[in-house]
């Protein structure tokens, strides 16, 4: 009796599904579509973002000063100065022809234009009007180059050659000998064993240019970040998006939305900076640079994926907006660590601080640039900052879905750690 019972209750269940034909699919598309929620929190962050005026304009004019940066800078390298020289007897003009005859060998850049002067006042009247940029006039002791503010330091520079040249010609006639004999074994030549001056003074350029965008970038989408969880907590809407979708997939899109943007900004000004740069004359190193720079943004974007938890998390943990500032100041002090420990860390402890966990992420791409690392270490200090970084996500994970549906008022992490769901 039992037996018949058990199958006819077995049978009746076997046709109420099949009955039912659509029951099991309708789970299974909400389950589908509670796991693709991240890609809508995702679309809606940058979507708000791209239409954001503020956003925008920051974006262009900071597009256009790294433009116009390089365009000046570009300009500046590839334009000749001109200087009006005036004097007022005939040995200052004589001094004054030959400077104009030597300053192109000296500086390319630099152009000198003779002129005369009836007599000091008026060539003091003539450079203080600024009808000529100098005034070259002998005294008992040498020369003495005029100028009505700071004199130019390429024209000084050819001045004092030229008048130094001339004074030990001058000299080594005098004294029955030639010029050459006077300067044997004067002569100090700088060699640079790793690469040379003019590439180290760019490479400590992009250095510090590389360590200011990461510290801007992951502040001003940081700060974003925790006022957008911090704004959805106080006005009680993440108790709704709660009830809809994972909390875990709430976070994963706002961090995944927000990493899209930093790092797309991130590549414009990468990009528009190696155009920039490749019409001045650093131009020839672009391509030699391109590597170092493809390794600045992969730690930039595993770097920032992990500021960004601490970011949620310190949203998730104030109550009201005026609360971030408190929640929000480790992850400052830690910027400002990042930001000064790889400006000033030197020799051994800069070798050391490359591998370490977020300072590397900043670190690490300056070290490449400079080429102080094997081909193995960033690789490996990268590998570090991704298990750095997923450590992060799961701790962040906790705290954020623990802390954010608080609103009793500001959580320490401590607190928020042992709240239970």
């Amino acid at each position: 009796m039992s037996t018949h019972t058990n199958e006819t209750t077995g049978a009746e269940a076997t046709t109420r599904h099949t009955a039912d034909p659509g029951h099991g699919t309708e789970a299974q598309q909400s389950r589908a579509a509670t796991r693709g929620a991240w890609l809508q929190v995702a679309r809606r962050e940058v979507l708000v973002k791209l239409t954001d005026k503020g956003f925008l304009i920051s974006t262009v004019v900071t597009v256009l000063l790294i433009g116009a940066v390089l365009a000046i800078q570009g300009f500046m390298q590839n334009r000749t100065s001109t200087f009006d020289v005036v004097t007022t007897d005939s040995t200052a003009a004589a001094m004054v022809d030959r400077i104009a005859d030597r300053a192109p060998d000296i500086d390319d850049k630099v152009a000198v234009k003779a002129g005369t002067e009836a007599d000091a006042a008026a060539a003091r009247v003539a450079v203080q009007d600024e009808k000529a940029d100098a005034w070259l006039q002998r005294t008992d002791s040498g020369w003495t180059l005029v100028t009505k503010d700071t004199a130019d330091s390429d024209l000084s520079t050819v001045v004092s050659t030229v008048v130094r040249e001339t004074a030990l010609a001058d000299n080594a006639s005098k004294a029955g000998t030639t010029m050459a004999a006077l300067q044997a074994g004067t002569t100090v030549t700088a060699q640079q064993l790793d690469g040379n001056a003019e590439r180290s003074g760019l490479v400590t350029a992009l250095g510090f240019i590389f360590a200011i965008l990461f510290y801007l970038a992951s502040i001003m989408f940081g700060m974003t970040l925790a006022s957008s969880v911090v704004e959805e907590k106080q006005s009680r809407i993440v108790e709704m998006i709660a009830a809809a979708i994972p909390l875990r997939q709430l976070l994963a899109g706002k961090i995944i939305g927000n990493t899209v943007l930093a790092f797309g900004q991130m590549a414009l000004y990468v990009g528009v900076g190696l155009v920039g740069m490749s019409f001045t004359d650093y131009g020839k190193y672009v391509a030699g640079l391109s590597g170092s720079i493809g390794w600045f943004l992969a730690f930039f974007l595993v770097g920032f994926v992990a500021l960004a938890c601490l970011w949620a998390v310190a949203g998730a943990l104030a109550s009201r907006t005026e609360d971030i500032q408190s929640t929000s100041m480790p992850i400052t002090m830690l910027m400002m660590l990042m930001y000064f420990g790889a400006l000033f860390l030197d020799g051994t402890a800069r070798a050391i601080g490359s591998f370490i966990p977020p300072v590397s992420s900043i670190l690490m791409p300056m070290r490449v640039l400079a080429g102080e690392v094997s081909w193995w270490e960033p690789a490996l200090a990268l590998l570090l900052l991704v298990a750095f970084a997923v450590g992060l996500i799961l701790v962040s994970e906790r705290i954020y879905r623990r802390a954010l549906l608080q609103t009793g008022g500001k959580l320490s992490v401590k607190d928020a750690w042992r709240t239970q769901e």
